[in-house]
């Protein structure tokens, strides 16, 4: 179902990453990534920083000399797969004992004693920002010691390294362009396992976009935690951006200035960008987005919840009124503008009347698509450590599937909108249900389908929609887009 899937492609989860085999590289990598995006991301970092060191990757775990898991700590599920997953490493290494395993990313950062001192399965722990220390902690390794990384660092963005692109369709590549995040949300993990907010330089983002084109890749989004408070004035983090020059702060770029860059330098390549954070999305943004036509009309805007006293809580700094005079804005700029949200229903004190509230909010919003959750506690995160998680379960499934339900209503109604229009789609790959047609999605983030005919994987197709259902757009091509 649309509504519920979440941001996290689970087709994409645990899927053993492949890349170009070189005949000179002797060793073999087995690595799997969990979690978002950005995780995704991290891992062709990690395969561009091994390749070097003389591996291959390769999809069967027996043949490893080295296995990599790259791990996400926002939902507890998340967690639970990835313990599954080091016991099932554990059992192949009693039968290959020189096979060495290691934890990346976020829960190597949050469980970094557990993983080494309590389950010994793990000689290898490496948190986000210290990738580029793999080939000294696998020397460490080899000469039997266990290896860890996790300092959390001021500058790395790893913006010197071009990410080997992994499981692609090869029409749409990933571009990180900020890592950590400075929102203390109450409910999040992020600040503490990624660290604190720094952009990289737009030089090596326009760079490996270049890149990415030259592969013939037609549609690149950037990412990071919160793309909108991208800033870069020289490097460092974004909370020290006072401290900098007057010339530093005066030629700074932000995202606004990003975006209208690529999106000028590159005219024939579709951008769109994730995640949006409602406190930092400046109009200058809408403005460029409505200004170029290879901008897609699509914002990923989460609210979390419709309450001020749920916002307060989990420290959003936004209050509901600010949200929605946001979204008006946005539809007075951008009338076509497709909206996403984040929803977190049964947070620590939610009343009936929160609830309401955010029900309230979504009529307001009729958003495009939603990603919805109850809560759960994370260990680390603010309301783990200080508020009680007190909306009994039965409670928060209610309210979950009533939250679910209305965004259901609203995505058909959004869909319906695209019945009788002719729309650009870029063809991303075969249809699930029929293999003779084509999927795609307009600049909404609607997937459309449609008969493949004499067309090709990467056009872009103008499609006539006939059909709909809440998920999806189906119709009949009518010929090539200009930008083909």
């Amino acid at each position: 179902m649309k509504t519920v899937e979440k941001v996290i492609d689970e087709k994409i989860q645990g899927k053993a990453l492949v890349t170009e085999n070189k005949k000179e590289n002797t060793k073999k990598l087995f690595i799997e990534s969990y979690g978002c995006q950005m995780n995704m991301n991290d891992s062709e970092i990690v395969a561009s920083i091994l390749d070097k060191e003389g591996y291959n990757t390769t999809q069967i775990l027996e043949e490893a000399d080295l296995v990599l898991v790259n791990t996400c700590s926002i939902r507890e599920k998340a967690e639970t797969t990835v313990r599954r997953r080091l016991q099932k490493y554990n059992a192949v290494k009693k039968v290959n004992p020189k096979m060495k395993v290691g934890v990346l990313g976020c829960m190597a950062e949050r469980l970094k004693e557990k993983f080494l001192e309590e389950e010994k399965i793990v000689d290898l722990v490496v948190g986000p920002d210290a990738y580029k220390d793999l080939p000294n902690l696998l020397d460490e390794v080899s000469e039997g010691r266990n290896a860890v990384n996790v300092i959390l660092s001021k500058d790395e963005t790893y913006g010197d390294i071009a990410p080997v692109r992994l499981n692609t369709n090869g029409v749409s590549a990933f571009v990180s362009i900020t890592r950590g995040c400075d929102n203390m949300c109450t409910f999040c993990v992020v600040p503490f396992t990624r660290g604190r907010e720094r952009s990289r330089d737009p030089k090596s983002i326009l760079e490996e976009i270049q890149t990415m084109v030259d592969k013939n890749f037609k549609e690149i989004t950037l990412l990071g935690q919160n793309v909108d408070s991208f800033l870069w004035y020289g490097g460092g983090l974004k909370k020290d951006f006072k401290k900098a020059s007057e010339i530093a702060q005066a030629t700074a770029v932000g995202f606004a200035e990003l975006l209208d860059m690529c999106a000028t330098k590159f005219p024939k390549t579709r951008f769109r960008f994730s995640t949006s954070n409602p406190q930092d999305m400046s109009l200058d943004v809408i403005h460029v987005m409505a200004k170029h036509k290879n901008i897609c009309k699509y914002i990923h805007l989460p609210v979390q919840s419709g309450s001020n006293a749920m916002l307060k809580a989990m420290n959003r700094q936004h209050t509901r009124e600010e949200y929605m005079q946001l979204v008006d804005n946005i539809y007075k700029i951008v009338p076509e503008m497709a909206l996403s949200q984040d929803m977190i229903v049964g947070f620590c004190g939610e009343t009936e009347q929160d609830h309401q509230d955010t029900l309230e909010l979504m009529r307001y919003v009729k958003y495009d698509f939603g990603f919805m959750f109850a809560y759960s506690e994370r260990p680390g995160t603010l309301a783990g450590k200080k508020m009680e998680d007190d909306v009994p379960q039965e409670v928060k499934k209610r309210r979950l599937q009533e939250v679910i339900d209305l965004q259901q209503e609203h995505a058909l109604y959004r869909t319906q909108q695209h019945l009788g229009k002719t729309e650009e789609v870029l063809i991303e790959g075969t249809s699930k249900k029929n293999p003779n047609e084509w999927k795609g999605r307009n600049t909404q983030n609607t997937v459309i389908v449609f008969p493949k005919e004499h067309y090709k994987l990467g056009d872009f197709v103008m499609v006539k929609v006939e059909d709909c259902t809440s998920a999806t757009l189906k119709g009949t091509a009518v010929g090539y887009s200009e930008n083909n």
